[in-house]
């Protein structure tokens, strides 16, 4: 009998499974993964063994930095428990999605007079806490959702499944450096809004105009929001809790300010009852 635990291409056994690669398309072997980049797959991640230079590495390397696929070098080991075919030091996965360019849906957005509202996700790295934020982004009318490419969820079927589908509908924009991207956002005149604990300052306060053009940062499940992007915040934000358990589960926390966002707006437009309201 076949194991549950164990992954099959065909009948052929290739490795175990970890929980973040199950149904992952792979390729593996420098020289299929090359073509791959070449023919505009999108990759969501490529293992790479430690050490590995020769004219053929260099050039996937060469070709991953330039679409910002993120690479991980990892010893001949882990590559082994991937696959047990000719890997060649190699093996990457295909995206379940495509990613879509920030800077076009921004300016996109400005150009046809609309007020940005962006959802920015730092280390967001359980994937089913990534497909219910989707959802609740993608319900709440989030524009598009920004990850970094080193260090989040992997956007596989499972994260797909709990999403309900919206990540094919909201764009997700993959960062090589949040940091950077804070910092155009900034000079774009987009307001950094950061839902952390450490403030004194609560949603319920109405301190912050959610109206205007928006990104709503969203830390890790682990530690929250990365300090140099704390102090990047144009307003920091807490949501009050009246129970002993000090913080809710990230998803949960992003539907309650998502929710906020969303009223404001719809305030603003004139739709004071939601369910008179027509999705755009």
């Amino acid at each position: 009998m076949e194991s549950r635990n164990n992954k099959y291409v065909g009948n052929r056994y290739s490795g175990p499974r970890t929980p973040k690669e199950d149904k992952m398309e792979m390729i593996f072997g420098l020289r299929p993964i090359i073509e791959a980049l070449l023919a505009g797959k999108v990759l969501e991640k490529i293992f790479v063994q430690k050490g590995a230079r020769n004219e053929t590495a260099d050039e996937l390397l060469g070709l991953a930095r330039k679409q910002d696929v993120p690479v991980v070098s990892v010893p001949i080991e882990k590559l082994n428990n991937i696959t047990r075919k000719n890997h060649q030091g190699a093996v990457a996965y295909i995206s379940a999605i495509s990613y879509s360019p920030l800077d076009e849906i921004v300016t996109s957005l400005f150009e046809k007079g609309k007020s940005p509202l962006l959802l920015i996700l730092d280390r967001i790295t359980d994937v089913r806490n990534f497909g219910s934020i989707a959802r609740n982004a993608e319900c709440m009318g989030v524009d598009a959702i920004v990850i970094p490419s080193r260090g989040g969820a992997q956007i596989n079927a499972d994260a797909i499944k709990t999403s309900a589908g919206a990540l094919h509908l909201v764009p997700v924009c993959r960062e090589p450096n949040l940091k950077n991207t804070l910092d155009y956002l900034k000079d774009y005149g987009v307001q950094l809004v950061a839902c952390t604990e450490k403030t004194e300052h609560n949603l319920t306060d109405n301190t912050v105009d959610f109206v205007g053009p928006t990104a709503i940062i969203m830390g890790s499940e682990e530690d929250g929001i990365s300090p140099e992007y704390l102090k990047r915040a144009d307003a920091k934000l807490r949501i009050p809790l009246l129970g002993q358990i000090g913080s809710l589960n990230v998803s949960v926390a992003t539907g309650i300010i998502l929710y906020e966002a969303m009223s404001q707006r719809l305030r603003e437009s004139g739709y004071a009852n939601l369910n008179t309201f027509e999705p755009r």
